[in-house]
């Protein structure tokens, strides 16, 4: 591709430009379950052997709180000679996965040799990375996020307990899931969907016009905390156990709130590596352009695959189309298809667009995702507001 002119750049980097997004190339597991049948990509990536994935940077903060190590988990897995994060091996697999991450980093996106980073530069890496917390500070109607009583900002994150499956909302509908799980300690068997507490103080103060986005935003918290979100459709809570589900035969709808995912308290990324996937990859069946809430998809590939039958090795007709094969594409299992960690939601303000491909320009647009994907039926003001609160985060 040439890129000697300043235009010629502009579209070779659309995509950075525009979505934030990155491209990176995967090779189909050799053991897959499944054979990839076709790809459309409209930059003229359309191997399918080697899969062309374009998706958003990870932020390099807050990571003792991270319980799997990329989008797709692949620097959390054993199918790349990763650990998964567990109870019983945290930190010393996070730390692990994170040294071994800035090696791939170095070696892949840097185009290194290989013998750098040194095991030594690679602990000194993961002594940086995590002591960096990052969360937003002040907001352009509200003020400072830590005044009259708010907990806003990322001081409080520095010391907060965590230990993975930390209030699994899994584990507390289903014991045998996510253990140990527990809020205070673990294995109380206590779950909160009060999943932030940061501006309680704020509720119900609109003497003026600082006070009533102050207002809003704890509106919008509260909202987060107890919308009552009919789950249904989303690999990885609705499929059957055997395909990484909760319950034999699948849950048609299981009635939740944004902490069923979003369950670590003050942080909001789920606390197990529990990969899910809810539709931002997905193409509409109506609409090819857009995903299953709506958000333009269109210049992302598209990507269909069939599982193969266990016996002849050739596809079948149980196929899948999808603009990004997530966790399959590393552990080459059908069932994970598109299914993909969800991010720490601190520090959200500062780094849009968001969802792992970019599709949601605005935090409005991710709110209005959710509303369409799962038919909240929200007034103009829930979605305002809760917008306002995650743009306080």
């Amino acid at each position: 591709m040439d890129v000697s002119t300043l235009q010629e750049r502009r579209e070779a980097y659309s995509l950075l430009l525009s979505r934030g997004l990155i491209r990176v190339g995967i090779a189909v597991p050799a053991n897959a379950d499944y054979q990839v049948i076709s790809v459309y990509n409209r930059y003229g990536c359309n191997a399918t052997d080697v899969i062309s994935m374009y998706r958003r940077p990870l932020p390099t903060t807050n990571l003792p709180f991270l319980s799997a190590v990329m989008f797709d988990g692949r620097e959390s897995s054993s199918a790349t000679g990763t650990n998964k994060i567990v109870y019983n091996n945290y930190p010393t697999s996070l730390l692990s996965d994170l040294a071994h991450q800035s090696l791939d980093a170095t070696v892949g996106h840097a185009q290194g040799n290989g013998t750098r980073p040194t095991p030594e530069e690679q602990q000194q890496i993961v002594d940086f990375e995590t002591k960096l917390f990052t969360a937003q500070i002040h907001d352009r109607s509200a003020g400072n996020l830590y005044d009259d009583g708010a907990k806003g900002g990322p001081t409080g994150m520095s010391t907060q307990p965590f230990f993975i499956t930390i209030n699994s909302s899994v584990h507390f509908l289903l014991p045998g899931f996510e253990q140990p799980g527990g809020l205070v300690t673990p294995g109380d068997g206590r779950f909160t969907s009060n999943i932030f507490n940061l501006y309680d103080t704020w509720a119900l103060n609109t003497e003026d016009d600082q006070s009533a986005a102050r207002s809003s935003i704890a509106h919008g918290e509260q909202l987060f905390n107890t919308l009552q979100i009919p789950i249904s459709g989303v690999a990885g809570i609705n499929d059957d156990v055997a395909a990484g589900g909760l319950v034999k035969g699948g849950i048609p709808m299981l009635q939740g709130t944004c902490g069923t995912c979003h369950d670590t308290p003050g942080v909001g990324n789920h606390s197990f590596p529990t990969p899910l996937n809810i539709g931002t990859a997905d193409p509409s069946p109506g609409n090819r352009s857009v995903n299953l809430g709506g958000l333009d998809v269109s210049y992302l590939p598209e990507i269909t695959v069939c599982r193969k039958d266990a016996g002849t090795g050739l596809p079948t007709n149980d196929c899948k189309t999808t603009t990004d094969l997530g966790q399959a594409l590393i552990d080459g299992r059908f069932d994970h298809v598109g299914k993909i960690k969800g991010p720490i939601l601190r520090g959200l303000a500062g780094r849009a667009p968001y969802f792992h491909n970019g599709s949601a320009s605005t935090l409005m647009d991710a709110v209005n995702f959710y509303e369409t994907r799962f038919n909240l039926h929200l007034s103009d003001k829930d979605k305002n507001d809760l917008s306002a609160f995650l743009r306080t985060l």
